[in-house]
């Protein structure tokens, strides 16, 4: 199995809109709930994303799996820090951890960052895995009209 990261720019709109309209994914994305994602909304929120890396010299990407779009995340700008987003197709739940580990690789090592971000909604209760990938909780933020748990990833030491 081949992964691959690419800018979101390079995936067919229909296969982009088809991830942020499924059921499923969206039971996980508060901010996405009650939307129109249509072709217009969907060219106007990959500029966005393809704006954080001239702004920020990161941003997000789409994943590829064996040359199929399987999802996207990466690294986004917010609010002063570098928030971890990663959002897969229900087929490709299974390699959340595989495509994590080449982000953090990538911000720690060939970013240089010195922490990362995420974001949940506190509707989000199974938590053991955060805490066991390194996470320590921050805070309570507002996002958008919406209550999000902030908690923040430091560089190894090693």
């Amino acid at each position: 199995m081949n992964i691959e990261f690419c800018r979101l720019s390079n995936i067919e709109i229909a296969d982009i809109i088809s991830l942020l309209t499924n059921d499923r994914v969206l039971k996980h994305m508060p901010l996405a709930k009650d939307s129109l994602f249509d072709e217009k909304q969907c060219l106007a929120w990959v500029k966005g994303k393809e704006k954080q890396w001239q702004d920020h010299g990161y941003g997000p990407w789409a994943f590829l799996v064996d040359n199929k779009f399987a999802g996207w995340g990466g690294l986004q700008y917010e609010d002063g820090d570098a928030d971890l987003a990663l959002v897969l197709h229900p087929k490709y739940w299974g390699l959340g951890k595989k495509i994590f580990n080449e982000i953090i690789r990538k911000a720690f090592n060939e970013m240089g960052m010195e922490s990362i971000t995420i974001l949940l909604p506190p509707t989000r209760n199974k938590l053991k895995g955060v805490y066991l990938l390194g996470f320590e909780f921050e805070s309570e933020i507002m996002f958008s009209g919406e209550c999000f748990i902030k908690y923040r990833l430091y560089k190894p030491s090693i």
